[in-house]
């Protein structure tokens, strides 16, 4: 009988370890793997949107052209919208950003950056 992977959501990781995961992987680029999960642990799971927000921006400003988490902190600015229905004006700028990128080249931006940017048109409330 095939057995199929089975994808579970990373749960929200302690402020201290989320901000080592990433800090770690802005660093050195073997760490994204953890990064990753820690990012999206918080901005699916995570209570406190400024810390979200705060670190998907440190992230999708900080990474190199071509790393995964580019695409990712606009996706999960994307979550952070649809969860909170808010985000500031340089998280959503980013989202845009980001988003151009990925249209533009996508080997410097992936795609998720895209279906950030239509979580950010769909969910953000008015202020």
């Amino acid at each position: 009988m095939p057995s199929h992977p089975i994808f579970e959501n990373p749960p929200a990781l302690p402020r201290d370890a989320v901000v080592e995961a990433l800090e770690r992987a802005l660093a050195d680029r073997a760490h994204e793997p953890a990064a990753a999960n820690a990012l999206v642990g918080i901005a699916l799971n995570g209570a406190d949107r400024e810390f979200v927000e705060h670190w998907c921006v440190q992230v999708g400003t900080r990474a190199v052209a071509g790393s995964p988490l580019l695409g990712l902190a606009g996706l999960c600015l994307g979550h952070t919208a649809r969860r909170f229905g808010h985000l500031g004006d340089e998280a959503v700028a980013l989202v845009h950003s980001l988003a151009a990128r990925a249209e533009l080249d996508p080997s410097d931006v992936d795609g998720r950056a895209l279906d950030g940017l239509d979580d950010v048109r769909s969910f953000l409330r008015p202020s």
